[in-house]
């Protein structure tokens, strides 16, 4: 891989390892580019502070030590410092006066629930519910439409057990609107590195039939997930049996 812009860091309290040791893995397999996309953190209601994502008074240091490694490694490495987040209507105004002092070169969308914490579920737990899938689908397509995202992280995350015909029609439609926008969808190597219900074959048969590029985002929690070939070999040849052509770089990014 020449470049992820899928990687976590310690913040978000479910990934482990310094910021240096990520870039040192990635450097050591060879990467050209390493984006970080760390939990964006959220103001939510009621002062409640999310267990699964970085707190609002860490993003200096988030910055703050990034930027001085981007700094350090830039004749290794090219860095970007950005986010994954969630679509949350409601709450974007709070999350852009939170951002709007820090230099933010990208973020990708993450669509971990459909409805502010702590009262949605999360959406990999499973539902046959068609509304719920709907839901997912149309806040993914008009989270795309704000022009706030570079791509979809795990497009594939909502567990769905209703019928075939429910999931296909809406999953169809987000991969037609993706293949319209030039959009990638995300081959996830966390989760086929973990053997999770994503990448699911069941959408990407879709994705296969609608014509999608593909894009691997390592989701890494780790720094060896930057490093460990196998996986991401598992990953091209995921792609290479729907017959995706992969792109390895972001447009819009300097």
């Amino acid at each position: 891989m020449l470049a992820n812009y899928h990687t976590h860091t310690a913040r978000c309290q479910h990934a482990v390892g310094e910021d240096r040791q990520y870039i040192e893995a990635a450097i050591s397999h060879g990467m050209k580019i390493l984006g970080f996309s760390d939990h964006c953190p959220w103001i939510f209601e009621n002062s409640y502070v999310s267990g699964t994502r970085m707190r609002p008074d860490e993003l200096d240091g988030y910055f703050t030590s990034l930027t001085d490694l981007r700094s350090e490694y830039r004749d290794d490495i090219k860095i970007y410092i950005g986010f994954e987040s969630e679509y949350i209507p409601e709450l974007m105004e709070k999350q852009n006066k939170l951002l709007a002092d820090y230099p933010v070169d990208y973020m990708i969308l993450g669509e971990h629930f459909i409805e502010t914490e702590p009262y949605g579920d999360y959406m990999g737990f499973g539902t046959d519910s068609e509304s719920v899938l709907c839901r997912y689908v149309d806040l993914l397509i008009e989270g795309m439409d704000s022009g706030r995202y570079k791509y979809i992280a795990h497009p594939d995350l909502l567990s769905f057990s209703g019928s075939d015909e429910v999931y296909d029609r809406h999953f169809s439609r987000l991969c037609e609107y993706m293949k319209e926008h030039d959009l990638p969808v995300e081959i996830n190597l966390l989760g086929l590195r973990d053997g999770r219900h994503y990448p699911s074959d069941r959408f990407f048969r879709i994705a296969q039939k609608v014509g999608n590029k593909a894009i691997i985002g390592c989701d890494a929690h780790f720094p060896e997930a930057l490093s460990d070939t196998e996986p991401m070999d598992r990953c091209r040849r995921f792609a290479e049996k729907y017959g995706f052509e992969l792109i390895d770089t972001l447009k819009g990014l300097d």
